[in-house]
C-alpha cells in the first residue's frame, strides 16, 4: 500500500507558516505585533511569510487604528482552515505508516 500524500501542502512546509496558521487555528484572529513576539521573528520575515499566505488565500488582513496606532489583524479564512487540517491529516497518515 503506498503513502498517500496528495493532502499534504508545501506552503506548510515553511515553519514560520505553519506557526501562523497554528496560531490561527486556535484564536479568531492576531495582531502583527503579537505574532512577531510569539514567533520570536523578524518584522521582514514575518511580513513574507503572511504575505504568502494572504496570496494562498489562507487568511485575511484587517487594518485598523487602536488608540491612533495602526494595528493590523490577521484571520484565518475557510480556505485556509481546510487547507492547515488537510495537512495535519496527511502528516498523521505519515506517521501512521511509520509505526505499523
Amino acid at each position: 500500500m503506498g503513502l498517500d500524500l496528495s493532502l499534504y501542502n508545501k506552503i506548510f512546509e515553511n515553519r514560520i507558516r505553519l506557526q501562523i496558521m497554528s496560531v490561527l487555528m486556535a484564536n479568531e484572529a492576531y495582531d502583527f505585533s503579537s505574532l512577531k513576539e510569539l514567533l520570536e521573528v523578524t518584522d521582514g520575515n514575518l511580513a513574507s511569510n503572511l504575505k504568502t499566505l494572504e496570496k494562498e488565500e489562507y487568511l485575511t488582513v484587517e487594518k485598523s487604528f487602536v488608540d491612533r496606532k495602526p494595528n493590523t489583524r490577521y484571520k484565518k479564512t475557510e480556505k485556509g482552515r481546510q487547507a492547515f487540517e488537510n495537512h495535519l491529516s496527511a502528516l498523521e497518515n505519515l506517521i501512521k505508516q511509520q509505526y505499523k
